[in-house]
């Protein structure tokens, strides 16, 4: 299993990504699953997947080398797409290509060939744009109404991003905010994990202003997910407790 977020606000965009694959108990791997595609001050993506590593890999591979299209005979890849739209499509047409060629057999092996992603990022000209990519290839689009998407094991962190994500929030407190998301998903399912991979990329910049990787026993994280805890026993000890009795 896997947790990947997104979150796009006024100043830019946030992306997290656990790095956890598990292929049964004796089976815990680790797997990059944040992928940046990125020409200096003319374009940043960034690519999140769950569900079969097989698929996103080669799903991943065929956006790097080029799928011809029929009628111009182009390579296709992320990197020459024109626009975060049209990269989008590319990469559900990679998802149903992928799909047709190994979905039956994968049926008939009875392994799930689920698979899904996020992608966001800004090409030079354009809007910042953040989508999610479902198994069948489709897509949808974020919104300033509920700026933020989730992949995966996304249950036990979305109430954190539903309460305290705004378009408007600034863009380190929307990634504070979705680290502690991630915390308290890796707090309720064995399936995500440590090291998480992040990016945030401001709006216009189209370059990446942090890339990087936290490692297990980082200070920040760590620090973090006490604080966190601590907040939320001293909250729930403030509230006064319910007044209700049996009547009688």
């Amino acid at each position: 299993m896997t947790y990947c977020c997104g979150i796009l606000v006024r100043e830019g965009l946030v992306m997290i990504a656990d790095t956890r694959t598990n292929a049964g108990l004796d089976n815990v791997s680790t797997f990059r699953k944040l992928h940046i595609y990125t020409q200096p001050g003319e374009r940043i993506m960034a690519l999140a997947s769950s569900g079969n590593l097989s698929l996103s890999q080669t799903v991943r591979s065929m956006l790097t080398e080029g799928i011809e299209n029929p009628e111009t005979g182009e390579l296709e890849t992320l990197m020459n797409a024109p626009t975060m739209f049209q990269a989008a499509q590319r990469i559900g047409n990679a998802v149903r290509t992928i799909q047709e060629i190994e979905g039956k057999a994968l049926e008939e092996a009875d392994v799930d060939h689920a698979v899904a992603f996020l992608f966001g990022g800004q090409i030079k000209g354009g809007t910042l744009r953040l989508f999610m990519i479902y198994s069948a290839g489709n897509f949808i689009e974020c919104t300033t109404d509920t700026p933020y998407l989730q992949i995966g094991e996304h249950k036990y962190g979305k109430p954190v991003l539903d309460r305290a994500i705004e378009f408007e929030t600034d863009i380190y407190d929307a990634l504070k905010i979705g680290l502690i998301s991630m915390d308290s998903t890796m707090r309720s399912n064995l399936g995500v994990g440590l090291p998480i991979d992040l990016l945030v990329a401001r709006r216009d910049a189209c370059d990446a202003e942090v890339n990087y990787r936290i490692e297990p026993g980082e200070p920040y994280f760590q620090d973090l997910r006490a604080r966190w805890s601590a907040a939320l026993r001293a909250a729930h000890i403030a509230i006064p407790r319910p007044p209700y009795r049996s009547p009688g």
